[in-house]
């Protein structure tokens, strides 16, 4: 549904008449899906009801491809594996991180060709948050396509592509291969005596995760939890972007006549977007949640892409209005403890690729249709064809 844009209708009929919905039989199982903000916010804040593990996927891992990451553990492990890398998106971090992702996104914007197609998502989208990837890593830089290839990999089970991913024998491949590379990394770094400035070095440094490499699951786990949130909602709304000022011509003259709206349009642009559009949680206990009775055990699927669209919560939500208030009132980023760790960085990522490319664009013309993700989890672009004009 994500991949031919025909979700609008399903979402708003969900929550209008059956906002807590149970889908008994799917290609994924049975589960439950909640479609309103309010329904989701609830659900999010309440973690001893509604848990994050085993998964937050909405299908079920195989029991021996079960990663251990801190978005899909309850507390105390989720905050103290949290604790131990939210430093590297502390506000110190990000003032300084502000000037390379500037001097990164002009040298890109300015090898751009003009008055030619192009694909967006792979010379602008893709390429700058591989960068930041490799930067947050300290990953060898010559290597750096290794992680948004993992990313894409690791988010493109055939399972929740209409088969049109990849098998689970390759998924392991590539999961080998990142694990291993990813274990050089922590021994070479290990008592190397230089500050924890980079994921892996945070990950040593702190007492709750000194020794997590001993653990292969739980270390790779939080690895590629860190790759793809590092990776999918800044890239997806890098592309986004594009096509919702192409969408609405109005809000581009807008944010061109008024420069200063740009923050407020990242915030937007991430709403609109919706890179991430649902997380699951499994209910521990039988529990009666808006007058569904669902059991101890069974699926619960936050919608966030339909909560980011509801009307009475968010004004008129199928408008791209770059100037709305409140904002950052959005649920792209989740709700509660899981609320996005890098959601400073991502929109810091994504202000400076506006600031930059509206000062040197006249124009950023789609010259054909956007080329949808096929995916439950991920919604994104793999092409997007572009001609740009610059200022004389």
């Amino acid at each position: 549904m994500f991949q031919h844009d025909y979700w609008h209708d399903l979402f708003a009929r969900l929550r209008a008449e059956s906002p807590v919905h149970f889908q008994p039989d799917s290609p994924v199982g049975p589960f439950w899906s909640v479609t309103r903000y309010e329904d989701i916010v609830a659900i999010e804040r309440d973690t001893e009801t509604f848990s994050s593990e085993p998964s937050i996927a909405i299908i079920d891992p195989e029991p021996d491809m079960i990663l251990k990451m801190f978005i899909a553990m309850d507390p105390p492990d989720h905050d103290d594996q949290r604790r131990a890398v939210h430093h590297v998106v502390a506000p110190r971090n990000l003032r300084e991180f502000e000037a390379l992702i500037r001097e990164r996104t002009i040298e890109v914007l300015d090898g751009l060709p003009e008055n030619e197609p192009f694909d967006w998502v792979k010379l602008v989208s893709r390429d700058l948050t591989t960068k930041m990837l490799a930067t947050l890593f300290d990953y060898p830089w010559e290597e750096r396509n290794n992680l948004t290839q993992w990313s894409d990999m690791f988010t493109n089970d055939e399972r929740i592509t209409a088969g049109e991913g990849v098998s689970r024998e390759v998924i392991i491949k590539h999961m080998t291969a990142c694990l291993q590379r990813f274990t050089e990394l922590w021994h070479e770094r290990k008592d190397d005596g230089k500050e924890a400035f980079d994921l892996i070095r945070m990950l040593q440094a702190d007492p709750n995760t000194a020794n997590m490499v001993d653990d292969p699951l739980t270390y790779m786990g939080n690895i590629v939890l860190l790759i793809i949130g590092g990776n999918d909602t800044t890239r997806n709304s890098m592309s986004g972007g594009v096509v919702f000022l192409n969408q609405f011509p109005e809000q581009l003259a807008k944010v061109r006549a008024q420069p200063e709206l740009i923050p407020s349009m990242v915030s937007e642009i991430i709403r609109y977007q919706t890179p991430l559009p649902h997380m699951r949680r499994t209910v521990t206990r039988d529990v009666e949640f808006q007058g569904a009775k669902i059991r101890k055990g069974e699926k619960v699927v936050l919608w966030f892409v339909s909560g980011n669209y509801d009307d009475t919560v968010i004004d008129r939500p199928d408008e791209f209005w770059i100037d709305r208030p409140q904002v950052r009132n959005h649920l792209s980023f989740g709700a509660g403890i899981h609320r996005c760790m890098g959601n400073r960085l991502a929109e810091m990522q994504l202000r400076i690729l506006w600031e930059e490319a509206l000062s040197r664009f006249e124009e950023i013309e789609l010259v054909g249709d956007p080329k949808r993700t096929c995916n439950l989890f991920i919604r994104g672009y793999t092409e997007l064809p572009v001609r740009i004009s610059r200022f004389a």
